[in-house]
């Protein structure tokens, strides 16, 4: 691809090529005459390499890169710049919202978030933007509090999705909230699912011994586990069938619940005349408005568990429970 000076490539022209190659990466805008000037060469020497470089990077969309570049020439700058070709690439606005959401999250310790950001502003941002976004998240990241917790358990999430996707069984030491005892479980793991700071396993029991003592359980509620209190975890051998008809979905499921505490499924029916019924709807995704009278609106919703209860409690007098 590269021209050759007696069979060979010749190591300035290596480094100029690079040289370019950094900058346009960094979002910087290149001028023929400047950088032939700059590596002693003329300008149609630049616009060679240019060419190889648009010849190199087409190369790699051929072979399906998760992220392509091309070099284009901007008129208003008069210079090269380099863009990513993939549509799929997030926007300044997008990796600033998601810093803000996971900020939010407070799900991981200071030193794991302060590392995600970094790499996503650092691998997803370009060079003259990189400031601007770490200045928009500056002061919150410097006061961000981790979880009580203080658990590393993001390697676990992988392991579980693994053992999810390929029906592995898995066993689990899990201390438990009430007592803080640790207990053994095998499970059939179903679905991570993340509400409010935690990451959470919902997996089915498969020993009968443990699963008597359980108020509520059956083939068609999962038992809910917070992944930072799995003290130790273990892929087992032996797999479990899982027909399609009868896959647990997570996104029905995750409508339905509330704090993530497990329990029947159950309709509740109560009024709300708090100042904002969109809060309430969102909260429960479920909720149907049965009736609007004035300000007070009666709302019904299908949930899981005993969650739902510490929650309408938490409203006060704007929701009254209907029997």
């Amino acid at each position: 691809m590269y021209k050759v000076h007696n069979g060979k490539e010749t190591p300035n022209k290596i480094n100029r090529i690079l040289s370019l190659y950094t900058k346009l990466r960094e979002g910087r805008c290149i001028h023929a005459d400047e950088e032939a000037k700059r590596h002693g060469v003329t300008v149609r020497s630049i616009q060679r390499d240019i060419k190889d470089l648009q010849e190199y990077l087409q190369y790699q969309q051929e072979e399906d890169t998760l992220l392509s570049y091309v070099i284009f020439y901007d008129r208003r700058q008069k210079g090269y710049m380099m863009k990513t070709a993939d549509v799929s690439t997030f926007s300044n606005s997008e990796i600033l919202a998601i810093c803000k959401i996971l900020l939010d999250s407070r799900a991981f310790t200071k030193k794991e978030m302060t590392a995600m950001l970094d790499k996503l502003v650092t691998n997803c941002v370009t060079a003259k933007n990189r400031d601007v976004i770490r200045e928009l998240i500056k002061n919150e990241a410097f006061h961000y509090i981790e979880p009580h917790h203080k658990k590393v358990f993001i390697d676990k999430l992988w392991t579980i999705g693994q053992a999810i996707r390929s029906h592995h069984y898995i066993e689990i030491a899990y201390t438990r909230s009430k007592d803080k005892k640790l207990v053994a479980r095998k499970l059939k793991p179903a679905a991570i699912m993340f509400s409010e700071y935690y990451f959470y396993l919902t997996a089915f029991i498969e020993d009968k011994d443990v699963q008597q003592h359980f108020d509520v359980i059956n083939d068609a509620f999962p038992t809910i586990y917070r992944v930072d209190r799995i003290a130790a975890l273990k892929v087992l051998p032996d797999t479990f069938r899982v027909l399609y008809a009868d896959r647990f979905q997570e996104g029905e499921f995750r409508k339905r619940v509330q704090f993530m505490y497990g329990g029947r499924l159950q309709r509740i029916r109560f009024t709300y005349s708090g100042p904002d019924v969109e809060a309430i709807l969102d909260r429960l995704p479920t909720a149907v408005i049965e009736k609007e009278t004035g300000n007070e609106y009666t709302i019904s919703a299908e949930v899981f568990g005993k969650g739902i209860t510490m929650w309408l409690r938490s409203q006060g007098k704007n929701i009254h429970v209907l029997p």
